[in-house]
């Protein structure tokens, strides 16, 4: 198992660039398979989701009740199974970034799990690549979450956070002082993390979501 591991490892171009081989030739009979996932993760990911059901016996549906209680029992064939494929991989999306900001807003700390949000860098819509991709998640609050979304805050290539002129038009008021000034010099909590946003992400979101 662990050597064909290592062979699958040997495949991902971001382990590659860090010396990672498999053994000789045991790549090449796992290519297939890798370009399988590479091609299709959001599948692959919803496929694991329905297996792991399976082996704790119940069904996806039992599994991600409270995700999928709105849709309408009316659809049915490919429809219903695309939007339960994408509310499933979205809160898988939300597991993983928040496990990996272990379970605390990146600005202000917060532990509260009803409070928080996996915040896409990049829009779900925007990229279908980086969807599931953790590097493009944040764990922000609702309200941190909500101004990033709007483009009322970003960060740098650093992670220190960055004011919108919008927002800087309300230095002074109370709720400006109350929930914005203490996380003015403040930058996302990266420490030990496994999945450190990507830097191109930050990027991508100042030049098309944050307004200067």
């Amino acid at each position: 198992m662990a050597m064909r591991l290592s062979n699958y490892a040997a495949l991902d171009p971001m382990l590659q660039a860090r010396g990672v081989v498999g053994l000789q030739g045991g790549s090449e009979k796992c290519r297939s398979y890798w370009e399988q996932f590479s091609e299709d993760k959001e599948g692959l990911i919803f496929e694991c989701e329905q297996i792991l059901a399976q082996y704790e016996h119940t069904s996806i549906e039992r599994k991600y009740r409270s995700v999928l209680q709105d849709i309408p029992d009316n659809l049915v064939g490919k429809t219903r199974e695309q939007i339960v494929q994408v509310r499933v991989n979205q809160s898988v999306f939300r597991q993983i970034v928040l496990a990996n900001y272990d379970f605390k807003c990146a600005l202000s700390g917060i532990d509260i799990p009803e409070l928080l949000v996996a915040s896409h860098v990049i829009p779900w819509s925007s990229n279908e690549e980086e969807r599931m991709n953790p590097k493009n998640g944040i764990c922000l609050s609702s309200l941190y979450d909500k101004a990033f979304d709007q483009g009322l805050i970003s960060f740098s290539n650093h992670y220190h956070v960055l004011f919108s002129y919008r927002l800087k038009e309300n230095v002074g008021k109370e709720y400006y002082s109350q929930y914005f000034e203490p996380i003015a010099n403040c930058s996302l909590n990266t420490d030990g993390l496994k999945y450190p946003v990507a830097p191109e992400f930050l990027e991508w979101h100042r030049d098309c979501v944050f307004e200067r």
